[in-house]
């Protein structure tokens, strides 16, 4: 299923908790940081299907990746479907606690095979916002992905935007054209109580 968009949020969790319930077997508690199109699925119920899981996973790396393999071949998943190819786009603060937060503990915490922890929607922004490509963004989901992030925490100019964004990166990090990107999309954005997005998390 090289091409095919195969997790919505539903699937996306039952392909963590089954993740967790092997590691949990294996006698491990594994800790993965998700990154992308699945932390908005996780985090703000963004309406998408996704192809695979952007993460990190520095510890136990070739356990995790083991147990993704296996399924991936029996339930017919790509073989990358759990991939860390998003580290060329982290920022140098990715390290600091205060950019991620635990989403939840699967299967349960009771039985702690895998900590899932997503990037908060701040980071998410900014690395949004470094990777698109203007004239135009990289797809009409960027665009969104971005809208609905600043709605989230409250940017309502470019202005804002770009200081946000050169929190994580530097100026030298970013694209000529982000500037002009951010004052496209904030011509278009509409910020109001009708438009706001409640954070969804598995933490009382």
């Amino acid at each position: 299923m090289s091409a095919a968009k195969n997790f919505d949020r539903s699937t996306l969790e039952n392909a963590l908790a089954e993740l967790g319930r092997r590691a949990f077997a294996a006698g491990r508690t594994v800790e993965i940081v998700v990154y992308g199109g699945s932390a908005l699925l996780l985090t703000l119920n963004r309406q998408i299907n996704t192809g695979d899981v952007d993460a990190v996973f520095e510890g136990n790396r070739d356990f995790i990746k083991k147990l993704a393999a296996d399924m991936a071949d029996e339930f017919g998943w790509d073989e990358n479907w759990l991939n860390d190819g998003v580290k060329g786009w982290l920022s140098r603060r990715d390290a600091d606690p205060d950019v991620k937060a635990l989403f939840k503990t699967y299967p349960t915490e009771d039985q702690p095979g895998l900590r899932v922890y997503t990037a908060r929607p701040e980071y998410l922004f900014a690395m949004k916002c470094r990777a698109m490509r203007v004239g135009g963004v990289e797809t009409n989901s960027d665009i969104d992905d971005i809208k609905l992030l600043a709605r989230a925490i409250g940017i309502k100019n470019s202005r804002d935007a770009l200081t946000l964004v050169e929190k994580f990166y530097p100026q030298n990090m970013l694209q000529p054209k982000t500037r002009l990107g951010l004052e496209e999309i904030f011509s278009n954005l509409e910020i109001g109580p009708d438009n706001d997005q409640t954070l969804s998390s598995s933490r009382p």
